[in-house]
């Protein structure tokens, strides 16, 4: 990732990481990447580097609610792009306690959720 600045690096290293069928806040990501408080800036890094291939859609607000407006077309985008990978969307929101990224690791270890 040459001449791209290290907290954004870090960032989108963040992003890479979401496995398929888990989902993460903006705020997550940040405290993931060393930039507590900087949840916004997520979303700015996602912006400016749409044209890399992210799992853009796995990203979520801290209520696990689809930050795009209801009804446009990247909020149905992300809502299939979820689907397809067996995260239940309901009303727009994603149920982080079962859903979330390393939530709950012992349900993960032993495959409760």
């Amino acid at each position: 990732m040459a001449d791209i600045p290290p907290e954004h690096a870090a960032i989108l290293r963040v992003i890479h990481s979401i496995p398929r069928g888990r989902v993460a806040s903006y705020g997550e990501i940040a405290r993931r990447a060393g930039l507590p408080r900087h949840a916004r800036q997520v979303g700015r890094v996602l912006g400016v580097y749409s044209a890399l291939k992210l799992p853009w859609h796995r990203v979520l607000r801290s209520d696990g609610r689809i930050a795009f407006p209801k009804g446009s077309r990247s909020h149905r985008e992300q809502r299939a792009l979820l689907l397809d990978e067996g995260v239940i969307v309901r009303n727009g929101r994603v149920d982080l306690a079962i859903f979330g990224w390393q939530r709950d690791v012992d349900a993960q270890l032993w495959k409760l959720v």
